[in-house]
């Protein structure tokens, strides 16, 4: 059994009040995976005060998760209003996970650290913040144009969504235009277990080094059955650490996003879980600012594939918005988060 964190600055003495608003981004072009586009990353903004303490956290609304923008301020409203006289340390697991869940938590987390002078990592008994190799996401388009993208964009690490077109010879540019890159595929549970079978010799060759959610959730029981030259990674199978347990046997690898598991507290029972049996670990984010991928950033060393290019496919930051460079995020300013 995996505890969560301790909490070294409880807030139970402390009054909090708290709003959240919504914040619309461009995107620098069209996301595209399978069945959804993106021209915009909506998120909602949650910020903390206690004294003179103000703690920001930031998720995103997903609608493959049943979320909404207007369901998710709605569930703000509704914890907000329990947390101005309930300690959130009781509250967290009462409450449902998911993109409200997130903001609160990381809003938190946030707020304790400045209450106690303190970096995030040190309270929750985390390695110290350092900077990591980041996968960068090349949404489904024509081979030629994937392949484009993946020469443009100066990562070592790349993740193709799949599941609209062609998918292996996508991966065959890609491959034919970086031939040392790290290749990761995610198909957003487009293919059936027979292509899947179809695929897997071809992305095996093509050295592709993990497979993200092929199949449907509720049809994934296929895997068990399937040899897997390629390991495959649970996305939305996969949300807290309690759907580790009925994983093994499907999966080789677990995808934590903060917005599936309802914050950071969660995200690190799951990493805990996952280490536990075995599982290898991902670390991923929705389209989102600087402001959402600095909790997730907490987790990336203890990953073997990271994932969180969020405010690159924006194209624009907030202030003191993290720094890429040459394929990698680097530690937050303490203005930003943590």
């Amino acid at each position: 059994m995996v505890d969560g964190p301790t909490i070294a600055t409880p807030l139970t003495a402390m009054p909090v009040a708290g709003r959240a608003w919504h914040e619309r981004w461009a995107m620098t072009q069209p996301f595209v995976i399978a069945g959804h586009r993106y021209d915009d990353a909506d998120v909602v903004v949650v910020e903390l005060r206690a004294g003179d303490a103000i703690g920001r956290g930031e998720a995103s609304p997903t609608s493959y998760y049943g979320e909404t923008v207007d369901s998710v301020l709605a569930q703000l409203d509704r914890m907000l209003a329990t947390l101005a006289t309930d300690p959130w340390d009781r509250l967290h697991d009462t409450l449902p996970p998911g993109a409200a869940r997130n903001a609160i938590d990381c809003a938190m987390w946030d707020l304790r650290a400045k209450i106690a002078g303190r970096p995030v990592w040190e309270l929750a008994g985390l390695p110290r913040w350092q900077s990591v190799r980041t996968a960068f996401t090349i949404g489904i388009d024509t081979p030629a144009g994937m392949a484009d993208r993946a020469r443009a964009c100066g990562h070592e690490v790349i993740k193709l969504k799949l599941g609209e077109g062609d998918d292996v010879a996508c991966v065959e540019a890609v491959r034919a235009a970086l031939p040392g890159a790290v290749i990761a595929v995610d198909a957003n549970q487009a293919w059936d277990a027979a292509q899947l079978a179809e695929f897997m010799p071809h992305l095996a060759r093509l050295g592709v080094v993990m497979i993200e959610q092929p199949l449907p959730r509720h049809a994934d029981a296929a895997l068990a059955a399937m040899a897997r030259p390629v390991p495959v990674c649970a996305d939305e199978s996969c949300h807290v650490a309690a759907d580790v347990a009925g994983l093994r046997d499907r999966y080789d690898m677990v995808n934590v996003k903060l917005d599936k598991t309802g914050g950071l507290t969660e995200a690190i029972r799951l990493v805990g879980r996952a280490r536990e049996q075995g599982m290898g670990l991902m670390i991923g984010c929705m389209e989102a600012t600087s402001l959402a991928i600095a909790p997730a950033l907490l987790l990336a060393p203890q990953c073997a594939i990271v994932d969180l290019d969020g405010p690159l496919l924006i194209g624009h930051d907030r202030p003191h918005g993290l720094a890429y460079a040459s394929g990698r995020v680097h530690p937050p300013s303490p203005a930003l988060w943590g």
